[in-house]
């Protein structure tokens, strides 16, 4: 598939911090200080010491020992202290581990490649020795986990009203295969002229509604297979390179979008006051909780974009009350915060997102707004 990556959500961190300086919330359980270990993300860690995590960026901007917080590694101490009515965070890197006997085996660490290092152990006989090429093994903390979202960046994908339907369909398959998988070629009508080789196949899934007007907003389209155009015509000739699951007569083909796939976020809060509802969520879930991935019904025609970071509110429930004077009365009850998500991929009218903070149970038709 052809995409452009980006390094990072394009919001300058200078501007972001100094906005929200003045806004700090410290988390009022915050510990004195914290060990990073495996799995910890940078909104994690951020979490212990603040209430808004997303205010990350203004709270590590105080503290000039820690220069990219991105380049924390499991096994580091973050400290805690308040200097001069500000915030401030300390770091201790994880001490390293002590140099090799005079004769222990010959080690080559990374740091040796990379300074072009030509000084090693030579035999007695004046040849060189082998040696070991050490390569470490632990990677910095990321601001979220991206492997939890990494397989819904390109697809499934939402499309319009009979988009799909007008797309390209299989009509055979090539040998007497009832169905298709891996290395087996499909027969498609009407692919006379593409301007990629590369194409998907979907089946239609979803339908995804307005909950208050009942106003179609997207069809999603579940990905089945990716496959390689070998011939263009009418049937056109495709060969499956991959595949979630077996390809049926009658699947949708359609071309692979140059799509613009961002692997780090920076959360911010929307400039427009967005609210909008929990419609689904993705993978066959029914519980959703935190690193859910949920559909909501706002998308870039709202002004919603990756990185977006909404409250969740739980649906009030309605109460009875026994003891009104009006017979069988009902009370609305308020919605109560349940979490926070982030935005990871917009189309016109639906958004996936990824569910932060789960402080309790969270459902479809749940809310979302701008905190």
């Amino acid at each position: 598939m052809a995409f452009r990556t980006l390094i990072g959500f394009i919001v300058p961190f200078v501007v972001s911090a100094a906005a929200w300086a003045d806004e700090i919330q410290i988390n009022p359980s915050h510990p004195d200080h914290y060990t990073v270990v495996e799995g910890d993300t940078l909104w994690d860690i951020s979490g212990k010491f603040l209430k808004n995590p997303s205010q990350w960026p203004a709270l590590w901007s105080y503290n000039s020992q820690i220069k990219n917080p991105h380049l924390i590694y499991p096994g580091d101490t973050v400290y805690f202290s308040i200097v001069n009515g500000k915030p401030q965070l300390s770091l201790s890197k994880t001490a390293p581990l002590a140099g090799p006997a005079s004769d222990a085996p010959c080690v080559i660490s990374e740091e040796d490649v990379k300074s072009g290092r030509t000084n090693f152990a030579v035999s007695e006989g004046g040849k060189l020795k082998p040696c070991i090429r050490e390569t470490g093994i632990k990677q910095a903390v990321k601001l979220i986990p991206a492997d939890t979202i990494a397989k819904y960046l390109t697809s499934p994908r939402v499309v319009g009203k009979n988009e799909l339907d007008k797309a390209p369909y299989v009509i055979d398959f090539a040998g007497e295969h009832l169905i298709a998988g891996i290395g087996d070629k499909i027969y498609v009508r009407s692919i006379d002229a593409a301007t990629s080789q590369s194409f998907t196949v979907y089946r239609a899934g979803d339908t995804y509604t307005d909950p208050e007007t009942r106003e179609v907003l997207g069809y999603e389209a579940d990905y089945i297979a990716d496959a390689s155009l070998l011939q263009p015509g009418d049937p056109a000739t495709l060969s499956i390179t991959k595949a979630s699951g077996e390809i049926r007569i009658g699947d949708r083909i359609m071309e692979n979008l140059n799509e613009e796939i961002i692997l780090n976020y920076f959360p911010t809060p929307p400039e427009e006051s967005i609210k909008g509802n929990i419609i689904g969520v993705l993978d066959g879930v029914t519980q959703i909780g935190r690193y859910s991935v949920v559909v909501i019904d706002r998308g870039t025609s709202d002004g919603l974009k990756p990185g977006h970071e909404l409250d969740i509110l739980q649906h009030g429930r309605v109460s009875p009350d026994p003891y009104s004077r009006v017979k069988n009365d009902l009370v609305q009850l308020p919605d109560e915060m349940a979490g926070k998500l982030m935005v990871f991929r917009s189309f016109e009218r639906i958004s996936y997102a990824l569910v932060m903070e789960a402080h309790q149970a969270i459902h479809v038709l749940d809310k979302v707004q701008t905190p």
